[in-house]
């Protein structure tokens, strides 16, 4: 059985940093692309940020891009997400997920497996 589980999240005062984790078990996740995602309440699940199966190649949404990180250690078939400078819009329930091709897309429902999700809330 395939699982995601998300850790990392929680309350950070604005301009605040949170490192998230993504654990995968259930198969072995190093050729497939993964990505992570978060719904605000009342919004729809977007796109933050995406790597390549290799970790050679990722893409950042506009709203992260200098202030994310993503990367994977496939030895561990784990996958992190570094993030500063944060702000109140950063509020969501982050997702990780992952795709049974090797390359990353910007689509949810493009991706094949997902994670419980983890609260992130940034106070002003």
């Amino acid at each position: 059985q395939v699982q995601l589980v998300e850790s990392g999240g929680g309350l950070v005062q604005a301009g605040g940093s949170l490192r998230l984790s993504c654990a995968a078990s259930g198969r072995t996740f190093s050729s497939s692309a993964m990505g992570w995602f978060r719904q605000a309440p009342g919004k729809e699940r977007e796109f933050v940020a995406a790597i390549r199966w290799s970790g050679g190649s990722t893409y950042y949404a506009d709203s992260v891009k200098g202030r994310f990180t993503i990367s994977r250690d496939n030895a561990k078939n784990t996958m992190y997400l570094r993030m500063n400078s944060l702000k109140p819009d950063d509020t969501a329930v982050y997702y990780c997920a992952a795709r049974d091709e090797p390359y990353f897309r910007t689509i949810w429902h493009e991706y094949n497996y997902w994670g419980q999700g983890t609260q992130v809330t940034v106070s002003s």
